[in-house]
């Protein structure tokens, strides 16, 4: 059994790769040609009118988590007809969510987008009715998270990862139509990403209707499922706002304090990040409903060790994109983007190395909601990331640069990898030296050693395409070198070596 599971955790991770390769392609590219189509002007407002609704819906990430880890839990306990009773559930909470936050949007949020937000006059009415497709979207988008969430649990990565390819080439699609269209391009750009998200929706629904047994929308009466998954989400609520005040708080106080020109800087080092994380994240992705269903079926050590194997992986895979793009930071941002707005180089070098910080959290954080014990962990993990929006309000209002909300997040997000190391031990029985040495340290040793021979090439050659080839070349050489010799453990490196092999062999024979 713990065989099966292993290729089918390679199985979807080779279909999220799959995904992610194709829309992150798109994404840099897109971004590239929205920019120039836009303007620094009008791609900084986008972003931050579309932040002023997260800063609502953020809502939804809480009863996303709580959705996925209680639909995830019951089909490792194999208990189908509980998990029909949490889906209807789900769906009638996130529906009632996504009015309310439609009824905030539409009071406190216009009144923040016309009366708080740096938007020059000319610029006021595509703000306004943009921002109403944004609230539509957002509607959709927190009614379909049970959906995604159904998919994930069974999962279906495959589906996942062909529904999230249509979705970036539809997007590569309205980068050329705004490019031709004779009518505002902020508008057009805003009425066609609208289209999309009716399109997506109404699929995940016939998919999931046709292919789910769970699939059940109805008015659930079941009160103690709506106690503790409304309980669950609340806690899940404290963390999804600290997330929230700390990237869309921050991207709000940097338009009141330094305008939309700085915005779009943030907005396209965020562009970068999340292309960056959303490769490491695959494997994540794929790892949490095994974490959750070992957890479930009492399998612990097989949990503990897909805990550590899903960090110090999701590590690698970082650490493999990031070393080029920390050290051709300008030249990349500039083959990209043909013009590179200020800050825009420190900003995407910070933001990588809270990504790198960072992507050890995302299994840890699995384990310990699988027990469902998680009042106590977000309290102290949410207490220090709340502190980032007030600490950057204080540094910015002194006179900081506009990257010292970066490196405020740095330093606490390095905080919060203890704390919840201290909540594994305490839930989940793992010792924290083990932990520190088996991965963090790994880790930190394997990224010393893989970049210095690309940083040599840095100080050594001049700024040229030939200097950028060099630098990627030699940095996934080394990378691959000390991942193997030091990151891996020996039934790992058998693992990797026989998995070749049979690659290799099948290939031979199929030809």
């Amino acid at each position: 059994m713990p065989s099966e599971n292993n290729k089918r955790i390679a199985k979807n991770t080779l279909f999220l790769y799959f995904r992610m390769l194709l829309i992150m392609i798109v994404s840099l590219f897109t971004a590239r040609v929205i920019l120039n189509t836009l303007g620094v002007v009008d791609y900084g407002l986008n972003n931050v009118v579309a932040g002023v609704i997260t800063l609502f819906a953020f809502l939804n990430n809480a009863l996303a988590t709580s959705t996925s880890r209680f639909l995830t839990f019951e089909l490792g306990k194999k208990n189908g007809g509980q998990t029909r009773k949490i889906f209807s559930t789900s769906f009638n909470i996130h529906f009632c969510m996504a009015v309310i936050v439609v009824v905030f949007c539409e009071t406190a949020g216009l009144w923040i987008v016309n009366n708080f937000l740096a938007i020059p006059a000319d610029r006021l009415y595509a703000c306004n009715v943009i921002y109403q497709f944004v609230i539509i979207s957002a509607f959709l988008s927190i009614t379909q998270a049970p959906l995604t969430a159904l998919i994930i649990s069974h999962e279906r990565m495959k589906v996942y990862a062909y529904l999230g390819v249509s979705d970036a080439i539809l997007r590569l699609c309205v980068a050329y139509l705004i490019t031709i269209s004779p009518f505002d391009k902020l508008i057009t750009l805003g009425t066609l990403q609208l289209f999309i998200a009716v399109g997506m929706y109404i699929f995940y629904h016939l998919y999931c209707k046709y292919n789910f047994s769970e699939y059940i929308i109805a008015i659930s009466r079941d009160k103690k499922i709506y106690g503790e998954m409304i309980g669950y989400s609340l806690w899940s609520l404290l963390g999804s706002s600290a997330i929230m005040l700390k990237n869309q708080g921050v991207s709000i106080l940097i338009n009141i304090f330094f305008g939309p020109i700085v915005n779009a800087t943030n907005a396209i080092a965020y562009q970068v990040n999340q292309a960056l994380t959303n490769f490491s994240n695959n494997f994540t992705t794929a790892l949490k409903p095994q974490i959750i269903k070992s957890y479930a079926s009492d399998e612990h050590e097989r949990m503990k060790t897909l805990i550590f194997t899903g960090g110090k992986f999701s590590f690698f895979l970082l650490m493999l994109l990031s070393i080029p793009i920390l050290l051709e930071t300008n030249t990349i941002l500039r083959l990209w983007l043909g013009q590179v707005p200020e800050y825009s180089v420190s900003f995407t070098r910070l933001i990588i190395i809270l990504s790198m910080i960072e992507c050890f959290a995302y299994t840890i954080s699995t384990g310990i909601q699988a027990t469902g014990n998680i009042r106590n962990y977000l309290l102290f993990v949410s207490g220090v990331h709340l502190l980032n929006f007030p600490l950057t309000f204080l540094f910015f209002k002194f006179g900081s640069e506009p990257s010292a909300a970066l490196t405020i997040s740095i330093i606490l997000s390095a905080i919060t990898i203890f704390i919840r190391l201290f909540f594994i031990r305490k839930f989940l029985k793992i010792d924290i030296l083990e932990y520190s040495r088996d991965v963090l340290l790994i880790c930190f040793v394997v990224f010393i050693l893989s970049i210095l021979p690309p940083w040599g090439l840095y100080v050594k050659l001049d700024d040229s395409i030939l200097k950028l080839f060099l630098i990627i070349m030699t940095s996934t050489i080394s990378s691959i070198i000390f991942i193997y010799q030091i990151g891996l453990k020996n039934e790992e490196k058998r693992f990797i070596i026989s998995t070749i092999k049979k690659k290799i062999h099948n290939r031979h024979y199929i030809q």
